[in-house]
């Protein structure tokens, strides 16, 4: 019996545009306990690692302690905003068609994430992808990107080897993860770290569409 193939596809950034509501709720954060918010490149930056880790990012010389107050109050002002009627994160272009032509063609799937487990639950479910992927591993299963231990993780549960799994991810974070755990990395340009840097952090290839992924999927990982 051949070896089981997996992809493996970070959230933010990759599969949903989810950039104005990150922005917005770390600005609110930031007012919340009187500080000047930083610009909207600076926390793009910090997007795929988990919320404390990428505020202690934003503000190296804060407390622990201070951290976790603005992480709370992130976590408020992102739930309040999912509840408004005109907050999106919308899929991104040709998403939903290349999760359907992976798994017509026998692929295993999983989602590595910085984001809270039911953060992930309620944009898959909201899209109608959570039926895709065999597993899901957050913030809340181990340590954060570029840590591998998650894609260890989902390896394991989906009976992948390194050599027969690829991770699919907009920032570098993403990228020294899978080259952490030994699979290949694949970067894609429309998210929140630029296709230089993805290369430089190891990635095999930068795509420009969804639509160029599974034809690199077989090429790199043949059924």
């Amino acid at each position: 019996m051949s070896a089981q193939r997996l992809v493996v596809f970070d959230c933010d950034g990759t599969l949903v545009d989810s950039q104005f509501v990150i922005a917005e709720s770390m600005r609110r954060a930031f007012e919340a306990h009187g500080l000047e918010p930083l610009p909207r490149e600076a926390v793009r930056r910090v997007v795929g690692l988990p919320l404390e880790q990428s505020i202690a990012w934003l503000l190296p010389d804060m407390t622990a302690q201070d951290h976790q107050a603005i992480a709370r109050s992130f976590r408020d002002t992102f739930f309040d905003l999912h509840h408004d009627p005109s907050c999106e994160e919308p899929l991104f272009d040709g998403a939903r068609a290349c999760l359907e032509t992976l798994e017509a063609e026998g692929y295993l799937m999983a989602v590595a994430t910085g984001k809270s487990r039911r953060g992930l639950r309620r944009i898959l479910e909201n899209h109608g992808l959570s039926h895709f992927f065999q597993s899901l591993k957050t913030a809340e299963d181990g340590p954060g990107k570029p840590d591998p231990q998650i894609l260890k993780d989902i390896m394991a549960e989906c009976g992948a080897g390194p050599q027969d799994t690829a991770v699919v991810g907009d920032t570098t974070f993403d990228i020294m993860m899978a080259g952490n755990a030994g699979a290949f990395g694949i970067g894609v340009e429309w998210g929140y770290h630029q296709p230089e840097e993805l290369l430089a952090a190891g990635a095999k290839e930068v795509v420009a569409r969804f639509d160029d992924l599974p034809p690199l999927c077989r090429e790199i990982l043949p059924l």
